[in-house]
């Protein structure tokens, strides 16, 4: 006999968290498709005089464009810890508690030993994120910040924008700006890194859980098992938005 469950459907993600999500996916592959071109410029021979031709100019505005929407998206997103719902909080991405890192070291053991996932219990462990993965978002913060302060820096050689020119002290700090390129030039990598593992995850869970894991990106909801609903004192009603 097949053993089955009830699913309910969840509003999980608000719009503010599903926007703020997408435009840091956008801003995130401009920046580093753009950086590349930066950090090493083809050689375009068009065999006709460069006067008024801007092209290099114009990825480097792209660039910078792209890296101030990503600030103010992560600036939005940290207000939003506070403003949203209980999905949304703050105290969702740090395991303070025991069953916090009960829950990293069980979704370790599944995600990268692969070990069986008995009765779908991954699927009943948390109808927001695990705390492996929010654990993980906390950590990338961090380097975003490392990321957008080395980045700020080198722009301030160039520009007189007060914001990036309160980034200036960096330079030295780190003993120059060839140090800070290659810090800037490596966390881009980093951040490569964790947008392949982070795209295998979601499809990977949305396969081995069927709970929309990827759809709820974009619509918001999940589905999540009645009992589960029932013992989490997190959970908000579908019809709270």
């Amino acid at each position: 006999m097949i053993k089955t469950y009830n699913y309910k459907r969840v509003y999980v993600w608000q719009l503010p968290v599903r926007l703020f999500h997408w435009a840091t996916v956008i801003s995130m592959i401009t920046l580093i498709i753009t950086g590349f071109i930066i950090a090493n410029p083809p050689a375009i021979n068009q065999n006709v005089e460069a006067t008024n031709s801007y092209w290099f100019g114009m990825v480097r505005l792209i660039h910078f464009s792209a890296a101030f929407i990503a600030i103010a998206v992560a600036l939005l997103r940290l207000y939003w810890m506070f403003a949203g719902n209980k999905f949304a909080d703050w105290k969702n991405f740090i395991p303070y508690s025991k069953k916090g890192w009960k829950n990293i070291f069980y979704v370790l053991k599944v995600d990268v030993l692969l070990r069986p996932d008995k009765e779908h219990k991954l699927s009943n462990i948390s109808i927001g994120h695990n705390h492996l993965a929010a654990t993980s978002y906390f950590v990338m913060a961090f380097i975003f910040v490392l990321q957008a302060m080395s980045g700020l820096a080198l722009m301030s050689e160039t520009s007189d924008f007060w914001f990036t020119k309160m980034f200036a002290w960096v330079l030295p700090f780190f003993g120059g700006d060839i140090t800070v390129r290659y810090i800037h030039h490596i966390l881009t990598w980093v951040f490569m890194a964790f947008i392949v593992i982070h795209v295998y995850l979601v499809l990977y869970h949305d396969y081995i859980e069927a709970r929309g894991e990827t759809s709820a990106m974009l619509s918001g909801y999940k589905f999540v098992r009645s009992e589960r609903i029932i013992d989490d004192e997190d959970y908000e009603p579908a019809a709270s938005k």
